[in-house]
């Protein structure tokens, strides 16, 4: 597919190393012409140096032949007026813009039309949804789901006193007492597929496929303790923490958001009358003490820096937070970010970019084309649901009858209501939905790719 990509910031980078590793034809507008150099020098795409709201510039880059266009620059009104005018240029042409302000964020979704725009991205509110959502479940470090919800990859991390520890796969299911799969293991840094004699480690992050109930009976059998979340302290006042003040707000959870800014405090406080703002530095012990942080059902870090992040949630976890989220706006370095405990880590940057990913992935091919896809393990592992149609090859046959690709695993089959994690006399029919975990280079842009 032909793909302009305009603005090459964090987001922009991102989708360029991950659309143009998938083969398409990507062109880059931006400014900078520094940083398309660096892009030019990595990625087999053009570039364009110049103003992408700009005829010339945009018929420069092919948008009467391009099949989507996405505006990902810091400006929210210039990813608008981009999308608008390529559409014009092209009116067959996909869209998609970045808009994070959130006074621009739910007008803009009812007029998408009026704008040309097929699909509006929102990383800030994104982050803040997974956020909310890891704070249902605290014995998680990150939740896929699956399935319309009745199927769940989790990620748990295996400490020393954990009862999974030195434990082999095939004696799990005995342990916890539920039909639950292991799909993937996170060991210094390296994803691995892992066979039934596969002897957990501490330090192991596991990737468990189960239904909902089933995780919640896996934590109970663990002796994993969760409890409902009722108060949360939010350190860092940017968009990520309105939004995620917001939906807390909502569910009837308390809310203590500190922020260093004096005027960003007001801005946040007329914003969340209902939400305790808080002038002060969560860098500081002495300040998060004194608010409480040990009296805190969980910790969220979210200022602008990282390292900031990093150092707040260490001291979180250090005082007994019982659950801690790290946001991180870059994640090249795993090996130190798992070296380290700051308990769920959440990059806006890799949600925003892995659904603009399954959009692409979906506009290639319609038939039987990804209906959800999901990274895994540091990006080394993708899990990826299929819905099963009429030119899907194998229907009806047991699973132990077909060969499948190496590194390919199906994890879950949903007939009707009904959801599975396979053996090997299951089967798929037409009009259910398949979940298949990958660890290979290729990538699945349709079901029949799984087969040998």
């Amino acid at each position: 597919m032909n793909i302009i990509i305009a603005g090459n910031g964090k987001v922009g980078s991102t989708l360029t190393k991950l659309l143009s590793t998938e083969g398409h034809d990507v062109t880059l507008i931006d400014k900078n012409t520094h940083v398309l150099e660096e892009s030019l020098e990595q990625y087999d795409v053009m570039t364009i140096s110049g103003n992408c709201v700009s005829m010339h510039i945009l018929l420069q880059a092919g948008v009467r032949e391009t099949d989507l266009l996405i505006a990902a620059t810091d400006a929210d009104e210039t990813n608008l007026l981009c999308c608008t005018t390529a559409h014009y240029l092209n009116p067959n042409l996909h869209t998609i813009a970045r808009i994070r302000d959130p006074e621009y964020s739910e007008q803009i979704y009812t007029m998408k039309d009026v704008f040309g725009l097929s699909m509006t991205i929102n990383p800030e509110r994104q982050a803040a949804q997974e956020i909310a959502y890891l704070l249902q479940y605290p014995g998680f470090l990150k939740r896929d789901t699956f399935a319309k919800g009745r199927m769940e990859i989790v990620e748990l991390r295996i400490d020393k006193t954990s009862k999974l520890c030195n434990m082999a796969l095939s004696d799990l299911n005995s342990i916890v007492n539920c039909r639950v799969l292991v799909c993937a293991v996170l060991r210094s840094g390296t994803a691995i597929a892992p066979k039934g004699n596969f002897v957990l480690r501490e330090g192991d992050r596991i990737f468990v496929t189960a239904s909902p109930h089933n995780l919640t009976n896996m934590l109970r059998s663990l002796g994993i303790i969760t409890r409902r979340v009722r108060n949360v302290m939010l350190c860092g006042g940017g968009r990520v923490s309105y939004y995620l003040a917001d939906i807390l707000n909502r569910h009837g959870i308390s809310v203590k958001l500190m922020e260093k800014s004096e005027a960003r405090c007001r801005e946040l406080s007329a914003l969340l009358p209902e939400v305790m703002v808080i002038q002060g530095d969560g860098t500081d012990h002495a300040v998060l003490d004194s608010e409480g942080l040990t009296k805190t059902d969980a910790l969220v870090s979210l200022t602008g820096i990282d390292e900031l992040n990093m150092i707040m949630s260490l001291y979180g976890q250090s005082q007994g937070v019982p659950q801690v989220i790290t946001k991180l706006g870059r994640m090249e370095n795993h090996t130190i970010i798992d070296a380290l405990a700051l308990g769920s880590v959440v990059c806006p940057k890799e949600l925003c970019c892995n659904n603009i990913v399954r959009y692409v992935r979906a506009m290639q091919n319609q038939t039987g084309a990804a209906v959800s896809v999901h990274r895994i393990a540091h990006g080394q592992v993708e899990a990826v649901e299929f819905l099963v149609d009429d030119t899907t090859l194998h229907c009806n046959t047991p699973l132990k009858d077909i060969r499948l690709k190496d590194n390919v695993l199906v994890v879950s089959i949903t007939h009707g209501s009904r959801t599975e994690i396979p053996g090997g006399d299951a089967s798929f029919d037409v009009g259910d939905t398949i979940v298949v975990v990958t660890s290979g280079q290729g990538t699945l842009r349709q079901l029949n790719d799984i087969f040998a």
